[in-house]
């Protein structure tokens, strides 16, 4: 049987079922409790805070109506809004509840049904995800634990260092096209280490052109670079030398190019890492290892990576 058509929701929900509708917010929650008929067993929401203590009281809450009126399962429903849910939801499934969600737009869309007013209020809202979770018009999350959500959280994680390392690389892109656009002629490659020497002595064209050809050997001589040698400077040098970049606000174009390169290389790393980290999680899913003194005494491998 597939337990994820309407069909089946549906039929989840019985006479023993209590549902409740929960609008949730940054800080503050507000819940109503309803039978599978949509008959409201309160009077008013009840407003609980995002704490341990708000999230006790809410439990409580729950358990006294269910017993009150002889509910043997709880359906607790609420819009996924943002990332304020995650802490509700976790302790909803860690006390043996399965949270489900209602989608935004339906819940949009059904505010009108009741007093054909769009406006949202703490009072309407969590009935109208009530009445969405009575009709079937929900789903099951997916809440990760243990590596599951380790994995899920370093993959997010190095998605977003992916994408700051793109916006980096295109402020580059910028900064080179305002005030060194020859740049790219000489060194395809952002990365190349020879170019990134240069640039941290000599970020601009006309500190470039002071150096000169002697002055740019000399600082790949004292780094014991191979692979760029006088040839290689005298190409700088002139690209310097015929450069039509912005000579405007010399300092502050200087002090941005530094810190482009220095979070380039942060992103850089941690990209790095965080990769390694995913693939030694996955790794880990894979293989379990008993709980004994023994192996608890090791760091795990995942530590020892993300401490490199």
């Amino acid at each position: 049987m597939n337990y994820n058509t309407q069909n089946a929701k549906i039929a989840s929900i019985t006479e023993k079922t209590l549902i409740v509708g929960i609008d949730v917010g940054s800080e503050t929650h507000y819940a109503r409790a309803f039978d599978w008929r949509n008959y409201e067993y309160t009077k008013k929401p009840l407003e609980f805070s995002n704490t341990e203590a708000g999230f006790q009281t809410f439990k409580a809450w729950m358990g006294d109506i269910a017993e009150k009126y002889g509910k043997t399962a709880v359906i607790p429903g609420m819009e996924p809004t943002g990332h304020y849910w995650f802490a509700l939801g976790k302790f909803l499934q860690d006390t043996g509840m399965k949270p489900v969600h209602v989608n935004p737009h339906h819940v949009k869309k059904s505010k009108e049904l009741d007093d054909n007013n769009p406006n949202k209020n703490d009072r309407k809202d969590p009935k109208t995800i009530a009445a969405l979770v009575n009709e079937g018009r929900f789903s099951y999350p997916y809440i990760p634990t243990g590596i599951y959500a380790e994995i899920r959280s370093l993959s997010n994680l190095r998605f977003q260092t992916q994408e700051e390392l793109k916006r980096i690389r295109n402020r580059l892109a910028r900064w080179f096209a305002i005030y060194f656009p020859e740049y790219k002629g000489v060194y395809g490659d952002l990365k190349a280490v020879s170019g990134r020497m240069v640039l941290k002595e000599a970020p601009l064209p006309e500190d470039i052109r002071k150096l000169g050809v002697e002055g740019v050997d000399r600082i790949w001589r004292d780094a014991k670079l191979r692979g760029a040698g006088m040839k290689r400077a005298k190409t700088l040098v002139t690209a310097a030398e015929h450069s039509v970049g912005s000579t405007e606000a010399p300092e502050a174009a200087r002090m941005e190019l530094k810190n482009l390169l220095a979070d380039m290389d942060v992103y850089t790393t941690g990209c790095s890492k965080l990769y390694r980290a995913c693939f030694v999680a996955k790794i880990a899913d894979s293989v379990v290892l008993p709980k004994t003194s023994i192996f608890s005494a090791f760091p795990s491998p995942l530590s020892i990576i993300l401490s490199l």
